[in-house]
């Protein structure tokens, strides 16, 4: 297994780098974060056009870039650097991946074009309003009606769900527990039975839904009943992308922090002269990296289809999410009294960490998981 990058990969990341910095400046951010769309259509053409990042990890015979999931963990990684403003984790980590772990060769050929060309944006909804990201929590019911299924019941935080064209689904017959019974299901996004909301979170830089079904119509996903297993896996495959995303922005805030201590001044010194800022900047820095090689040993196994992902996935989300609390916390006590202020900066990425600490898993869930899956 690879623990460094190719040439070619670092390339690939200062292309990405570059693009971001143009079209995801802290103004832009600003601007998208308080718009109900929360993203930029035109930005997102140029993201799916030009650089074809919407199809980055999408096989060739289904209209992507066959690249895999390194390059994808990469593009995550810069795209949490700039807050970007998109429905690229919805739509390109977790709904693609959903269609390939789930759907047939015919639904792949049919669906994932769309998404790669970034015409269609796809979400994924799974968690319900207890916010629990596994199976045993999954109560939306799919019946089957004549020939076809309806859906009934409630997903919440379910990311970009109020602009998605296409929305897959995660339901279970009625009657069943567990892992027995669970099916993937397209339901497109202006469904009759279908009412979506926008839900006012913590980090208004990633948009969250609530959905409700009420006898909407859904389009079965691969094999009635076998859902249990591509979840599981579609699940591991975000949280390493999340986890490569906070790893991103967690060395942008540790950046800024370092460069404003270098510049602010008391008794007439940097701060960043005194012993307890160096030694702590120098602290955060150590624990970043320890979260990087988590963060990028996951990827490297997602993309090898190691049977450790789903254990390494665990590991990757809980460290990456104390590092990431841990900096930017750290950044605003770095700041001082301007780092509590609407005009700095560095709050957005206080509530990203935050809120990235609870989606898909608190750093406690994923521990409890990670001993589960090694037989502790």
């Amino acid at each position: 297994m690879e623990f460094s990058f190719s040439d070619e990969q670092e390339e690939f990341r200062r292309t990405v780098r570059r693009f971001l910095e143009d079209t995801s400046s802290p103004d832009e951010v600003r601007r998208l974060m308080e718009s109900d769309e929360g993203f930029d259509r035109s930005a997102w053409a140029k993201l799916s056009g030009s650089l074809g990042l919407t199809g980055i990890a999408i096989p060739e015979k289904y209209g992507g870039q066959g690249f895999g999931f390194v390059e994808l963990a990469l593009t995550l990684e810069e795209m949490g650097r700039s807050l970007l403003c998109a429905p690229y984790f919805a739509s390109t980590v977790c709904a693609a991946n959903a269609i390939l772990n789930a759907g047939t060769p015919a639904q792949k050929k049919r669906l994932l074009p769309g998404i790669a060309a970034g015409d269609t944006i796809a979400t994924l909804a799974i968690a319900e309003t207890a916010g629990i990201w596994n199976a045993d929590a999954i109560t939306l019911t799919a019946t089957r009606v004549d020939g076809s299924f309806q859906l009934d019941g409630i997903k919440s935080f379910v990311v970009d769900g109020h602009t998605a064209d296409c929305i897959v689904v995660v339901a279970r017959e009625a009657g069943s527990h567990g892992s027995d019974g669970l099916s993937f299901f397209v339901v497109s996004g202006g469904a009759e039975g279908l009412s979506r909301r926008l839900l006012t979170s913590l980090d208004p830089t990633r948009k969250l839904a609530e959905l409700t079904f009420k006898g909407a119509h859904g389009d079965l996903l691969g094999e009635l009943g076998a859902g249990a297993d591509p979840l599981s896996r579609t699940l591991d495959q975000a949280v390493v992308a999340l986890a490569n995303e906070m790893i991103g922005g967690a060395q942008k805030v540790l950046e800024t922090a370092v460069e404003y201590a270098k510049v602010r001044m008391q008794f007439g010194r940097a701060i960043g002269s005194f012993q307890a800022i160096k030694h702590r900047c120098a602290d955060l820095l150590l624990e970043l990296e320890h979260a990087k090689s988590a963060a990028y040993y996951a990827a490297a196994a997602a993309a090898e289809d190691d049977e450790e992902l789903p254990a390494l996935a665990c590991l990757a989300k809980a460290s990456c999410s104390d590092v990431y609390r841990r900096v930017a916390s750290a950044s605003i006590q770095i700041h001082g009294g301007v780092g509590f202020t609407w005009e700095n900066d560095t709050h957005l990425y206080f509530k990203r960490a935050r809120s990235s600490e609870a989606f898909m898993g608190s750093q406690d869930y994923h521990r409890e998981q990670l001993l589960q899956r090694w037989g502790i």
